[in-house]
Order: C-alpha cells, then structure tokens, then sequence
C-alpha cells in the first residue's frame, strides 16, 4: 500500500440514468496515512462526494463501483459483502454528512441515535456504560446534554444538529472520518466554530481526517495534504504547502487565482467553461476543453498520475512536454 492507512487504486463508478451512464469517477488514485488530514477539493460534479460514498460502501443503485480497489488497512472493501463493511462502518470508518438534518433519523431523539452508534461496539455487561458516554460526547461538542439529549432533530439549529453529527461520528474513536463539506449549510460565524471543535476534537481523538470542501482556506489552514479533483479524476496530489507555493496543474492554478485574498485589488479570474458533461466526457484529458496550454496529446489520452517531487503528484502533458525539453 502506498499509504498504511488508505489506497484507493483506479477506482472507477458509475450511475445508470435515464440519460444514459453518468462516468463519476474515471480512474481515482489516492492514499493517506494514519492521522493525516487530507483534503479534497474542486467544483461541484467532480466527484468528491462519489469518492467518499465510495470508501464507506454506501455507493447504491443506480451507482456501481464497476472498476478498481480501495484497501483500509489490511482489509480491501471492495471486496466486501454488507455484513462485513457494516462491522467497519461507524467503528473504525465514520462520516459526517453534508446536511446534518437530513442525515439524522427524524423521529428519533439525539440521545438515543447517538448511543445506538455507541452500543454497536460494545458487549453485554458494558451497555450500561452507553448514556455516560452520549452525556460525554455531547458535552465535548459543546452542547448542553440535558437539554438536548431528549430533543428531535428538526427541534435542532443547524449548528447544534452539526455537533450532534460530530459526536455521533466520533463516539466510536474511529481510525478515518470523512466530513463532506461539514460546514456548508451554517453561516460564517457557526462555520468557523465547527471547524474550530473539529480541530480540537481530531487532535485529542488522533483521528486520520478527510475533509471535502470547496474553500481553499479551509483546506490551507486545516490539512496537511490536498487533492484536487475535476471530472472524475485526480489531477494533482501534493502536501498543502507545495499545492499553494508550486501548483502545476493548470486546473489547480485556476482555483488559486480565483481566491480572494486580503489587499488583493486586480479583478479575480475564473476558468472559462463549464464541468464537462459526463454522460459524455470529452476525450483525454477531460480539462483540456477548458485549458489554454491543451495539446493534441491532451486531446487523445488521459495523463498517468506522476510523482514530479517529493510526494507531489500530477496528471498532465504539459508537465510531461516540459521534462522533455529540459531533458534534452
């Protein structure tokens, strides 16, 4: 495994539509180690979200994982029945949704959901043990547990019902937690809190963290890895500090014009284009439409993921076009 905790290996799913097969994922390299903190970043379709449904096993009809291995550990989960991945799930993988609300049981109270998370890993003699802990965990996301440990969900805030998720998530200690854009549904101020007690709470659990997001400056300031998605796949995979000082990836570079930053005074730049669409993804590269450096090469056939320095990797032609030149 190239990471000890996580390899995903030319993964590959798809949707069967009405339309016709929606290509998700074409290809997805990735991998992490215990207790890092990765992040994944790009525009809305390209597969972020796929990508974490993936790694939990919660990819459903019309969604198949047609191609391509993701090993945990020593277990590969590809190759798992339900039973299986349901003894992983909530225990050693555990996932903080998008929109909290609708993720939690609405005609259940916190309380209770949260120590059904807990009691799945314990024995018989210890489900006394279960309330204590909810208590616990309630009052480590900042909540105050008499008061919500008997309330339903939609009696909840957005930011309450996101600490809930958070708890529940981290309740059973797990090796890997992926938040999907955690803090997407709060404004500002509740943002910067969530993110802040997601901080903490990773730091003293120890806990390997990925973390989808669209903003840049979340990515920065909280992981010690990015990779950056468009259309499918990988592009570019490198520590946060290589990715924000040497991007290469002509995608990866448009991201970071287009972010706004402090005592900036020339007009912001955007990619021109759209997300392809991917019942019927252009050949090659699947940014080349979009990229003003595109070659002909970038046209017929897709960029290997290579490594161009120390644990920074890239899927590019123009990269490639380079090397060459300097070589000779």
């Amino acid at each position: 495994m190239r990471g000890n905790l996580l390899d995903i290996t030319k993964l590959k799913v798809v949707f069967y539509t009405y339309r016709g097969v929606i290509k998700a994922l074409n290809g997805v390299e990735l991998w992490m180690n215990r207790g890092e903190r990765l992040g994944i970043v790009g525009e809305t379709g390209c597969g972020k979200s796929v990508t974490a449904l993936s790694i939990m096993g919660l990819v459903e009809q019309p969604g198949e994982i047609v191609e391509g291995k993701i090993a945990f550990e020593d277990k590969i989960l590809t190759s798992m029945n339900g039973d299986a991945l349901n003894k992983i799930r909530g225990n050693d993988l555990a996932m903080i949704f998008q929109e909290p609300v609708a993720a939690l049981n609405p005609v259940m109270r916190i309380g209770f959901q949260i120590a059904e998370s807990i009691s799945r890993n314990k024995k018989k003699n210890e489900i006394k043990q279960v309330y204590p802990e909810v208590r616990r965990m309630l009052e480590l996301v900042g909540l105050d547990w008499k008061r919500t440990i008997d309330l339903y969900p939609h009696e909840l805030s957005g930011g309450m019902a996101q600490r809930a998720m958070i708890a529940m998530a981290l309740s059973s200690k797990p090796k890997l937690l992926i938040a999907d854009e955690p803090t997407s549904a709060l404004d500002v101020t509740i943002q910067a809190q969530i993110l802040e007690l997601l901080d903490e709470l990773v730091k003293k659990f120890g806990n390997a963290v990925i973390l989808i997001t669209h903003d840049m400056g979340v990515a920065a300031e909280f992981c010690d890895k990015i990779a950056v998605m468009y259309a499918g796949n990988m592009v570019e995979y490198a520590n946060t500090t290589d990715i924000f000082e040497n991007p290469i990836h002509p995608y990866t570079r448009g991201l970071l014009r287009a972010v706004p930053k402090i005592g900036r005074t020339d007009e912001l730049e955007s990619i021109p284009g759209v997300v392809p669409d991917l019942v019927d993804p252009p050949p090659g590269c699947r940014f080349h439409p979009r990229c003003k450096y595109a070659m002909d090469a970038c046209k017929e056939k897709f960029p290997s993921l290579l490594e161009v320095g120390p644990e920074h990797y890239v899927a590019c032609h123009l990269y490639l076009k380079e090397e060459m030149k300097n070589a000779n």
